[in-house]
């Protein structure tokens, strides 16, 4: 028996004008909310000890070294040493549709417009407080694994690159991408059902790069169907049982199953430079199997969690014996990695392939993917912005041309890590690995049978290996050295060069012999990681006062609702609205909206959706002089009660008291009634 704790916190932070983590497009900034995004929190601690390991998912892009060390820090100033960088893994979803700046090094500081701290701290705050929630609520219970296979949610975007592996190791494998989902299920003593964790390789790129709706993609979804359904009739967010849809290995992983077409002729484009006869690589993008892209994800985040309910249902193989936790910091800049002679994998870089983009979303310059030469124009630009890459990094990189050195660049700080996580925790026959960027499939495989075989030549037989994706720190993709000659993307995004699995590999195969052996305390500790004080400079336009126009007030009505609707219609109304990152910057948890039913026998209003939910949608539009609108959506749902219902929008408008002063004030807009009707 362990002792289990579960606990879910809002991390969604600000929802408008700051630029959503992922697609790295600087014109996808925030605009409104389609769902809310979540910290998921696990423990697992042994009664007879103090052993215990933490797993938290959390909806956002990636975790960052500087979100980690800020969690630990207010971990360690609550619980002392009880919860440690060795034994808790901090894993994102990677959805590409939440808000970013909550990075420290300069690349990533770049695209995300500087470090936003009501974004980090919705996120370091979400994370913290889920994992509150999970240790106040600790009860005895049990464990149990199952795994089995999802069919049409996911196609290799990068399958050149994947064929350059040799032909005897794929044909083990039946699919060019892992299918398999495994699923960790939480009950207590009594049977009372806990929570679920689910681990499964999949990119969350269902909502593409023109969403500027902060939300969970796909497996968000996932989430969110699984919370619904087994904390019946409460509110989205709301309800003990936890549910969280994890990363894996999906670096070469998409959702967008139709793959990749020429978006302004609509011929297929998979070819190995993913690109078009007329308009290049811009023109090409992979579809999903949905009429638009919030169709799609409902179709792969539904796939998942029905995939998920089903192995849950069906889990009877339990997990006992003793938790252990492995840790180290290393610095990759220079790790010595012994292949049959020993060469040195060093220096960080991205090459032109990375400006490209994927099929997923497209890079901004017309860069095409498997460029192994360089392009002068670019590189004029990179050495006189940059410098360009020494000899040394161009030799280590061969044959990535290299396109930004990140390894050489430290101004204002850093662009890139040298120093990175490499975490194992295991709790029973189960080790999680906790990986720090984008494993492909292939070496997501090689990375697993590693770790597999070092526990089983160690006296620990029969270790079930899961990858949880973008843990701890953010080093992008890690491709096999076959695919690295490639170039795709994926290769030109692996920033320590063309040895990059193999160090992985060894770490890792470190840590697990350390565990199976029960000789972690030997581990050296490595390099503690730096901080970075960085100024709050940020390209995010600053909070100003709002206004209203003349004759009206904040939350007025501009474009009521119709009278009557039926199920499947959308019910929409338009108010006088105000800046949302008045209301984020108020409070952690603000909820914009609500729709409510009346009831009769009460004569009073009750709530039946929030902004969390799917089916409501909240769109914020800047206008000039500081006016703005407010658009709420509500897609009315097959099976919704007849009756009469109303859309309220709560907001907060920024007004000046004097000229050093200004105060958010509250206020609230509400629909006329309408009514819905049976079909």
């Amino acid at each position: 028996n362990y002792l289990l704790g579960v606990g879910r916190a809002d991390c969604t932070g600000p929802v408008a004008e700051i630029p959503l983590m992922g697609y790295a497009n600087p014109d996808q900034v925030g605009g409104g909310l389609l769902t809310r995004l979540y910290s998921r929190a696990f423990i697992v601690a042994d009664p007879d000890d103090l052993k215990r390991v933490v797993f938290v998912s959390a909806d956002i892009g990636m975790v960052s070294q500087r979100l980690r060390l800020e969690v630990l820090k207010k971990l360690e100033s609550k619980y002392g040493d009880l919860y440690r960088h060795d034994n808790v893994i901090l894993s994102g979803t990677h959805t590409h549709s939440g808000p970013g700046g909550y990075f420290q090094y300069t690349l990533f500081w770049i695209t995300s417009k500087g470090l936003i701290k009501p974004s980090l701290n919705a996120i370091v705050n979400g994370i913290v407080k889920s994992i509150d929630i999970a240790h106040e609520n600790m009860k005895k219970g049990r464990l149990f694994i199952n795994r089995g296979t999802v069919e049409n949610s996911q196609i290799n975007r990068s399958p050149f690159s994947y064929l350059a592996n040799p032909a005897s190791e794929r044909s083990r494998y039946s699919s060019n991408t892992d299918k398999e989902m495994v699923i960790l299920k939480l009950v207590d003593e009594n049977g009372e059902e806990l929570g679920l964790i689910s681990w499964f390789a999949v990119h969350p790129v269902s909502m593409n790069n023109s969403n500027h709706l902060v939300n969970g993609d796909n497996v968000g979804y996932a989430s969110y169907l699984f919370e619904q359904e087994k904390n019946k009739g409460l509110l989205p967010g709301q309800g003990s049982f936890v549910a969280a849809f994890a990363s894996s290995n999906l670096g070469d992983v998409s959702p967008n199953t139709k793959g990749p077409f020429c978006v302004n002729t609509g011929e297929s484009c998979d070819n190995p430079q993913s690109t078009c006869p007329v308009g290049g690589a811009a023109m090409c993008m992979a579809m999903g199997p949905g009429t638009d892209m919030f169709d799609s994800t409902r179709i792969i985040g539904e796939n998942i969690y029905l995939k998920a309910r089903e192995l849950y249902e069906g889990a009877s193989q339990e997990i006992t014996g003793p938790l252990s936790s492995a840790h180290q910091w290393v610095n990759m800049s220079d790790m010595s990695v012994e292949l049959n002679a020993t060469h040195t994998v060093r220096a960080k870089a991205l090459g032109h392939s990375f400006a490209a983009g994927t099929i997923d979303g497209v890079g901004a310059f017309n860069f095409t993917q498997g460029s192994v030469e360089g392009d002068p124009f670019w590189d004029a630009i990179r050495d006189q912005l940059l410098g360009e890459p020494s000899n040394e990094t161009k030799a280590c990189h061969n044959p990535k041309p290299v396109l930004f050195s990140t390894g050489e660049m430290t101004w204002p700080h850093p662009w890139h890590p040298d120093i990175v996580d490499v975490q194992i925790a295991a709790v029973g026959s189960l080790a999680i690995a906790a990986v720090p960027g984008e494993f492909t499939t292939m070496s997501g495989r090689r990375l697993r049978e590693a770790v597999k075989k070092e526990f089983d030549s160690h006296g620990s037989p029969g270790m079930d290996v899961v990858i949880a994706g973008l843990c701890n720190v953010y080093t992008h993709y890690i491709t096999t050295y076959e695919e690295y000659q490639v170039q795709r993307y994926e290769a030109a995004s692996t920033i320590y060069g063309p040895h990059t699995l193999s160090a992985y590999i060894q770490l890792y195969r470190g840590l697990a012999r350390a565990i199976a052996t029960n000789t972690v305390q030997d581990l050296p500790r490595g390099p503690e990681p730096p901080v970075f004080n960085i100024t709050s400079l940020t390209l995010v336009p600053s909070l100003t006062v709002d206004h209203a126009p003349v004759n009206k007030t904040f939350g007025d009505v501009l474009q009521e609702v119709r009278q009557q609707y039926r199920a499947r219609e959308v019910a929409e109304v338009t108010f006088v609205g105000a800046n949302p990152r008045h209301s984020a910057e108020n409070a952690t948890e603000h909820n914009f909206l609500t729709v409510e039913r009346h009831d009769n026998a009460s004569d009073s209003w009750v709530v039946v959706q929030n902004d969390a939910s799917w089916d409501t949608r909240f769109y914020w539009t800047k206008g000039s002089l500081s006016r703005s609108n407010v658009t709420i959506e509500w897609h009315i749902p097959q099976g919704t009660e007849p009756g009469v219902y109303r859309i309220r929008y709560f907001g907060h408008y920024r007004k000046r008291l004097s000229i050093t002063h200004t105060v958010s004030v509250p206020f609230e807009g509400t629909s006329s009634a309408f009514e819905i009707t049976a079909l």
